[in-house]
């Protein structure tokens, strides 16, 4: 992302080329991990344009928000694994960028928070329901109700972040453990992804059905021929898929509204 004079904020025009980058990278068969970053110092994303929505009336309002829908749902759809790289604030929509994400490493200086009550508005990105699968219902009912802002140690301690490193660190770190994932089958991290999104929300039974599915996806892809290969051959593999070739299971998101700035 890389808006300075609003250090990031999403108006409707950000919101749209969020979508639009994450609808390529969603159909681009050679991706195989995605870094959500910005290139802001001292801010990830502060949230929703306020000097925008400021103008707004009711009816542009209410005009705005399948487009936001979209930018969150575009994220979290994405059918690899993402990583979002917090380094500074990351507020309101800006935090919910970052949850929308499958992994979060933070910088000693993020901050992130959900502010969206002191403004007479609740988290509307998935806030409200991507924290709490997070954190836990009674974590996140004490940062949404309070909007209260925490650091870097707090969000790691509650499960909010993943990774925590030093100052200026968290696009290093978030672009290396991007490359520890892309050495992995592409074939295999799309069914894992698959079966871990689809699975949460359902019963045990349910679950597992989803995991089996995605487990003869990638058993019977040449991505596991390949990989028990290098294995008795004591090398590393040279995975059939990394050329972009999808061979079974067509992304297929699960909406939340409809389709974050470009990953890379």
């Amino acid at each position: 992302m890389d808006r300075p004079e609003a250090m990031n904020a999403l108006s409707t025009e950000q919101a749209r080329a969020i979508a639009l980058a994450c609808a390529e990278l969603a159909d681009d068969p050679a991706l195989v991990v995605v870094v959500l970053t910005s290139a802001v110092p001292k801010a990830f994303c502060v949230g929703a344009d306020l000097k925008e929505r400021a103008r707004f009336s009711e009816d542009e309002l209410r005009a705005q928000r399948p487009v936001l829908q979209d930018a969150f749902g575009a994220v979290l759809d994405l059918p690899i694994p993402t990583i979002a790289a917090v380094d500074g604030y990351a507020l309101g929509g800006g935090c919910e960028l970052a949850l929308s994400c499958d992994l979060i490493v933070a910088s000693e200086r993020a901050v992130f928070g959900l502010p969206e009550v002191g403004l007479g508005l609740i988290p509307g990105g998935g806030g409200t329901q991507l924290l709490p699968r997070r954190i836990g219902l009674n974590g996140a009912a004490d940062l949404i109700f309070t909007g209260r802002h925490i650091d870097a140690s707090e969000a790691l301690r509650l499960g909010l972040a993943d990774r925590l490193v030093a100052a200026d660190a968290a696009r290093t770190a978030a672009l290396e453990l991007a490359a520890e994932i892309a050495a992995k089958s592409p074939v295999a991290l799309r069914a894992a992804k698959r079966a871990l999104r689809r699975g949460f929300d359902v019963d045990l039974v349910s679950g597992l059905v989803i995991e089996n599915q995605s487990w003869e996806e990638a058993a019977f892809s040449a991505d596991r021929k390949e990989g028990l290969a290098a294995f008795t051959e004591r090398r590393q593999p040279v995975w059939p898929s990394a050329d972009g070739t999808r061979e079974r299971g067509e992304h297929q998101p699960h909406r939340r509204g409809a389709s974050g700035d470009r990953g890379e």
